[in-house]
């Protein structure tokens, strides 16, 4: 019920933490699996790691936030690989760690525009494709910051509360035709986009009271949720967030 076998499956923000760990799950899986962000020679690092390991993967480097990039990474993944199974939105970006009221104008659209704006004209260039072969996957990496609120957080979590409205839309618009989508909302995990939140060690002994589990999450962890996602496994789940948080939204 896992397997990706035969599957194309693109990955974006994946040459490191949450989305390499998805990417490397796929791969291993039996998918073939584009390597995506917005340094050629970071893809193309991880796409000859995996190659190593004797998986299939392809490197095509994209800056989300630009639409005409967004075409050419479904383009050039069609050329190389054939039609996308599984759509995997990952990139994001947080570029304010504070209080609401000293973000930028400027700011607030650099993250509404890579984390939202992006997904919706990613999904828009790629489900009318999977609807024609009734079938696909879509995976949109969201955050617990989009289900409560966070005094440092907040312009992201607007972002990925958005994330999760579009993702239920999605379901919606082209379940019909055979097309899944779901977000996962990750608690706080140990990559290099939440450094600044572990390295915080008073705020890292707060989060981990506060986590029936104790502890912070793991990049692998999320992938093998997104990997439930992908694959047969979750048929009938569609327009859902799946929190992997280690328990920390009950409390």
């Amino acid at each position: 019920m896992f397997s990706l076998e035969g599957k194309v499956a693109v990955v974006t923000g994946s040459t490191r933490g949450i989305g390499k760990a998805i990417a490397r799950s796929f791969a291993d899986a039996g998918a073939r699996v584009v390597i995506s962000s917005r340094k050629a020679d970071a893809c193309d690092e991880v796409v000859a790691e995996f190659k190593r390991d004797g998986l299939q993967a392809l490197a095509i480097p994209c800056h989300v936030g630009r639409k005409e990039q967004l075409s050419a990474l479904v383009e050039e993944t069609q050329r190389g690989f054939g039609p996308i199974d599984i759509l995997v939105c990952n990139a994001a970006t947080n570029p304010v760690y504070g209080p609401m009221h000293q973000v930028s104008d400027e700011a607030f659209d650099t993250v509404i525009n890579t984390n939202v704006r992006s997904v919706f004209q990613l999904c828009n260039l790629v489900c009318p494709d999977m609807a024609l072969r009734r079938q696909g996957s879509v995976i949109v990496t969201s955050s617990i910051a989009g289900i409560r609120g966070d005094a440092v957080l907040g312009a992201y979590g607007i972002s990925k509360a958005a994330e999760m409205a579009l993702v239920r839309n999605l379901a919606i618009e082209w379940g019909p035709s055979g097309v899944r989508a779901n977000a996962i909302a990750p608690g706080l995990v140990k990559t290099d986009f939440a450094r600044a939140l572990w390295e915080d060690k008073e705020r890292l002994n707060h989060v981990e009271g506060l986590t029936p589990l104790r502890r912070i999450g793991q990049p692998e962890e999320i992938a093998g949720v997104a990997l439930f996602l992908a694959s047969e496994a979750s048929s009938f789940v569609t327009g859902q967030a799946i929190v992997a948080d280690g328990g920390m939204t009950i409390c």
